[in-house]
């Protein structure tokens, strides 16, 4: 069996690598950087014209991309701009090398983003009957912004004709790994030197989902040939942000976090050259068509899976 990952060379990537190679499978990662190990081949590729990684898709059981410009950053025009020309032009390039293949993958899984849900918290958001954000009344334009690229992301998925390769839009949430730079990496630094308190009013969802849940996930959707379309990735159970960071600090046993309200995280993110957005957004997404198909999460809770998030982490 092989897989190709075009932008696997990032954490989400890492964590698939892991699961595949652990399987015994072929791993193929197209990044514009990365060394070849006795277990992932690297192939470079500029994410955009074909100069010879087009031949690592054909006869791939699977394609999964996770290609695109990093959120974690400042959303001026020139990043916002980066960010959705290399979402588009990355499913272009892939739907285009699948459309030429003489034995085409059975599935293209394309990233997508749990972000494209309006900011709300009067109910959860679900496949059928979440609602898209981007109208909300009052709401930042950089908030508007992200949900703009995530909607064309999809859209240029949609849009490739694929007819002998299944389409899966990952809308996922963060997924939550102890691997060195990831989220839950940021969030403990942060825990662990009280500065993990609550940020704006606290009432903000966070939807994430456990590195074993997101890989087993992925499992699940290549095997069930009846799902595709827009798929939430994420733990059916979102919390207040204030419930996680306090989760987050209990498990690291820290007992008092620094809380910031909305103007000083707009203060803090800018410092760090990041987004208030990805922290104040409100984010009530639930993995409803998962459920439905029989998907069964390990850690379907925060206290359950921050806690052999840290285990693992301390190890």
């Amino acid at each position: 069996m092989k897989v190709v990952i075009p932008g696997g060379s990032g954490h989400v990537g890492a964590i698939l690598r892991r699961h595949f190679s652990a399987l015994g499978w072929e791993v193929v990662v197209l990044s514009r950087h990365g060394a070849s190990t006795s277990d992932v081949k690297f192939v470079p590729w500029n994410g955009e014209t074909f100069t010879g990684w087009e031949k690592e898709v054909d006869g791939a059981e699977v394609v999964i991309n996770l290609a695109g410009r990093t959120v974690n950053c400042r959303y001026n025009d020139t990043n916002l701009d980066q960010m959705m020309q290399s979402r588009v032009r990355s499913v272009h390039a892939v739907g285009k090398a699948i459309q030429q293949c003489t034995n085409p993958p059975k599935v293209w899984l394309q990233a997508s983003t749990a972000t494209i849900y309006a900011h709300r918290f009067d109910a959860p958001n679900g496949e059928a009957t979440g609602i898209l954000g981007g109208d909300e009344p009052g709401a930042p334009r950089t908030w508007n912004a992200s949900i703009e690229i995530a909607k064309a992301w999809e859209e240029a998925t949609n849009e490739m004709e694929t007819p002998n390769t299944r389409k899966v839009l990952l809308r996922s949430a963060m997924t939550m790994s102890p691997d060195a730079g990831s989220v839950f990496d940021v969030f403990s630094s942060l825990a662990r030197r009280g500065l993990g308190g609550t940020l704006g009013d606290g009432k903000q969802f966070v939807s994430w989902i456990h590195e074993d849940d997101f890989a087993r996930a992925i499992d699940f959707l290549i095997a069930h040939e009846d799902l595709d379309g827009p798929v939430n990735i994420c733990s059916p159970n979102p919390l207040p942000q204030r419930e996680f960071v306090r989760i987050l600090r209990e498990t690291w046993g820290v007992r008092f976090g620094f809380p910031a309200p909305a103007w000083l995280v707009e203060v803090g993110t800018w410092a760090m050259r990041t987004e208030s957005e990805l922290v104040l957004k409100s984010r009530r997404v639930v993995p409803t068509r998962l459920l439905e198909a029989g998907f069964e999460f390990r850690f379907p809770e925060w206290n359950s899976a921050c806690r052999d998030l840290v285990e693992k982490y301390k190890r």
